[in-house]
């Protein structure tokens, strides 16, 4: 478990969409992320989307894990649409 800011190596792959509500997010799951972390509330980290560096929050996705959000910018810059698959990197929490 990681329940304080600091480096981090943490990778996973998923698809880009996910179903809240009714309606599909542009954003990839990340599950195990609550047991990894230790909390399901957002937490800011540094991160790396198919090579792309982003810093932004994992977000609760309200079933047990966390959410990435991958913007239509960056989903542009990586030439990836929502089903496509993404590869995550986490490399440090910052909160």
């Amino acid at each position: 478990m990681n329940t304080t800011p600091g480096p981090l190596d943490v990778t996973f792959t998923g698809p880009i969409g996910i179903e809240i509500k009714g309606d599909l997010w542009s954003c990839v799951e990340f599950p195990g992320s609550v047991e990894l972390f230790g909390t399901g509330k957002a937490i800011k980290v540094v991160r790396l989307a198919d090579d792309e560096p982003v810093s932004l929050a994992l977000m609760p996705n309200g079933s047990g894990c966390h959410m990435v959000s991958i913007s239509a910018k960056v989903r542009k810059k990586l030439g990836k649409n929502v089903g496509d698959d993404v590869t995550v990197h986490l490399s440090e929490r910052l909160s």
